[in-house]
């Protein structure tokens, strides 16, 4: 692991913010691991707030609602934050976002009285993915294989300028606690550990003294850890936490494991108690380019250009924009792409943030060796990659590589080499 240059400070004293509900909203039928959904609404159809629009029958998959209330404006290709291009819901809004008062809220006995089963189906209705990056259908990770005896809430939030995950653990720490114990209760788990980098103690301060003790009948504690890069990859906060190493092609459950982050664990707290599926999300707006970074409420869909104009003016002319953080996210072609489910972070770069230098020969420094989290080599599968020996690739385990990003910071010579592992990852799967 590493040590980055944080930013947080830019944005981490700003409150979260609603953002205006924007006037038109692209739903991606793409926003998680898994089948991509299939639209349930067709051109001049009235849709309401939380209302299903999309989805398919599909184990590893999970549904899609509308973000405002209005009308469906049409159905076509739209620009994806991950993908480049895919197939859009647009709905244009007639209406102020209404309160969440019009869900079935449910009353802690309710809440207590469902069964591992039913909490799945909620979770899976109200369309919840991981909303730290990964996007996996959070109903499938709360059926595992084998028996979780840990739950471990992830509030590391790694990533430098993210700071989403920290305004939510301070603004809604006794709504997380509450969500920790029905993720805990449906896994059947004996222990949580809160894992927390010690950049945050107000945080830290927070989660600890909550009655945490009152709300789960589980062995609760926080720990705190190093602030370092990538603190808050699974497998290498498991380690860090327990122990315990996650073997090669295996998965946490395999270790008794389960890990979610705080975005996730508050938007499974709004589905159970509040009974409102997953439309809106915390964004970080942060950069060098902003006037006022901030911590927004987006309604999901909502085109990123709205919430650069409403955390503006400029200071400078963006040369890139980043969907997600800096180390991990997505460079963007235009502003028109909207936020979805796994987004974030937004952040925007001057010409000097963004330079970056030229590739060179491998040196053979072993940089990239020493500090790969995943314990791999990048510079070979690196050297197979851009010879295209795709089995080489495979057998240097390029399948395993959690594309974190630290390979190519630390690479003096300006090797891309995440750029050619994840080629690499694309073919060697085939």
């Amino acid at each position: 692991m590493v040590k980055l240059e944080e930013h947080k400070h830019l944005s981490g004293d700003k409150s979260i913010e609603g953002l205006p509900v924007p006037a038109r909203v692209y739903l991606p039928m793409v926003q998680h691991l898994g089948k991509a959904c299939v639209p349930e609404v067709k051109v001049g159809d009235e849709v309401g707030l939380g209302q299903r629009i999309a989805s398919v029958q599909a184990h590893i998959t999970s549904p899609i609602h509308a973000s405002v209330a209005g009308k469906v404006a049409a159905i076509q290709e739209w620009p994806h934050p991950v993908l480049g291009r895919a197939k859009a819901i647009v709905i244009e809004a007639q209406e102020g976002r209404p309160s969440s008062g019009q869900f079935s809220q449910r009353a802690p006995a309710q809440v207590e009285a469902l069964s591992s089963e039913e909490i799945r189906k909620i979770i899976n209705q109200a369309g919840i993915v991981g909303m730290g990056g990964a996007g996996f259908p959070s109903h499938v990770k709360l059926t595992p294989a084998k028996p979780i005896d840990t739950l471990i809430v992830n509030g590391a939030e790694c990533e430098p300028y993210l700071t989403g995950d920290y305004r939510l653990m301070l603004e809604k720490t006794s709504e997380i606690i509450l969500a920790i114990e029905v993720v805990r209760r449906c896994l059947g788990a004996k222990q949580v550990v809160v894992a927390i980098e010690e950049n945050k103690p107000e945080a830290v301060k927070l989660m600890k003294t909550q009655d945490a003790g009152r709300k789960t009948q589980a062995n609760y504690k926080v720990q705190v850890l190093k602030s370092a890069y990538p603190q808050g990859g699974e497998k290498q906060l498991i380690k860090n936490t327990l122990g315990k190493e996650v073997p090669r092609g295996k998965l946490p459950f395999d270790v008794g494991v389960v890990v979610h982050n705080i975005a996730t664990l508050f938007a499974i707290y709004e589905a159970v108690y509040l009974g409102k599926p997953l439309y809106e999300r915390v964004v970080t707006v942060t950069g060098n380019c902003l006037k006022s970074p901030k911590n927004l409420l987006v309604p999901i869909g909502t085109p990123i250009k709205e919430l650069i104009a409403f955390c503006g003016p400029l200071t400078a002319r963006p040369a890139k924009i980043i969907m997600g953080g800096p180390m991990m996210g997505i460079a963007q072609y235009t502003d028109s792409v909207p936020v979805i489910k796994t987004s974030g972070g937004l952040i925007l770069w001057d010409k000097q943030a963004a330079k970056t230098c030229d590739e060179e020969a491998c040196i053979r420094c072993g940089a990239c060796v020493r500090d790969c989290p995943a314990g791999l080599m990048p510079c070979l599968i690196n050297a197979a990659s851009v010879k295209e020996f795709w089995p080489l690739a495979k057998e240097y385990g390029a399948l395993d590589c959690i594309e974190c990003g630290v390979c190519s910071y630390v690479c003096p010579a300006g090797r891309r080499l995440v750029k050619s592992i994840k080629r690499a990852k694309l073919e060697a799967a085939k």
